[in-house]
């Protein structure tokens, strides 16, 4: 069970992800590429400034998922840890040295 302040991390390290697109890796789906550069900066900008985490969204309070309007779209965006080969889940969220951070962006109707 990860305890209150490495959730306290977790959240912390999701948010410089989310907001900066550093310590992670940026995924956009091929129905977010299609949207073009402009329009992928304007969602891009609102995930960023997204802060509406709640327990019904944000349950473990990771801050690894949302869902918004932006450009006129339905987007979601999701943060996954894996270990450093990509390949299994992180052993440890709140450990940098172990975990490869994964920021996929996506339209609703892809997920």
């Amino acid at each position: 069970m990860t305890n209150l302040l490495d959730v306290g991390r977790v959240a912390a390290l999701n948010d410089i992800l989310r907001r900066s697109l550093s310590g992670g890796t940026l995924v956009l789906t091929a129905g977010i590429v299609a949207l073009g550069r402009e329009r992928q900066q304007i969602i891009l900008d609102a995930i960023a400034a997204f802060d509406r985490f709640e327990p019904d969204n944000d349950p473990y309070g990771e801050h690894n998922f949302g869902a918004l309007e932006a450009a006129g779209e339905r987007v979601m965006f999701k943060i996954d840890c894996f270990d450093r080969s990509g390949r299994f889940a992180s052993p440890d969220l709140a450990d940098t040295s172990v975990t490869t951070r994964v920021l996929t962006v996506m339209l609703a109707g892809e997920y």
